[in-house]
């Protein structure tokens, strides 16, 4: 296992040694590195991000995706990303993980939010995995 960037870049033999329970885990890390979600959040959030703090938010938010994609449905579900530290890397603790939402106000219900925030990122997203 390598690290580059944010998630660890995971190599494939066929040993059988190691293997990984959550393999459609990593097809969204890929999926999420592909698509720059990572880099984009971090320089979005940037100017609200603590200066010593450990845990980029971004990853954290990406974390969740990931964790919703594996079928979580709950915030203390990002257990699961961190059972796999060779697939997931670094994954924030529980109360990190709240106090991110909290912060960023990322519990506002969908519905309140204006379509168009949606479409443009995910256009963005699309044309970036499919380059």
């Amino acid at each position: 296992m390598k690290t580059t960037g944010l998630y660890p870049s995971v190599r494939v033999d066929a040993a059988g040694s190691g293997v990984v329970s959550q393999a459609g885990g990593l097809l969204l890390t890929e999926a999420v590195r592909a698509s720059g979600l990572v880099a984009e959040l971090s320089r979005v959030l940037a100017p609200w991000r603590k200066p010593l703090a450990r845990h980029d938010p971004a990853k954290i938010v990406a974390n969740l995706a990931i964790m919703l994609g594996l079928g979580g449905d709950c915030l203390a579900d990002v257990a699961v990303l961190r059972g796999e530290p060779g697939v997931f890397g670094l994954v924030a603790s529980d109360p990190t993980v709240s106090r991110t939402v909290a912060a960023y106000g990322l519990s506002i219900p969908w519905q309140d939010r204006t379509p168009g925030q949606c479409v443009v990122f995910r256009s963005d997203a699309v044309r970036r995995v499919h380059r």
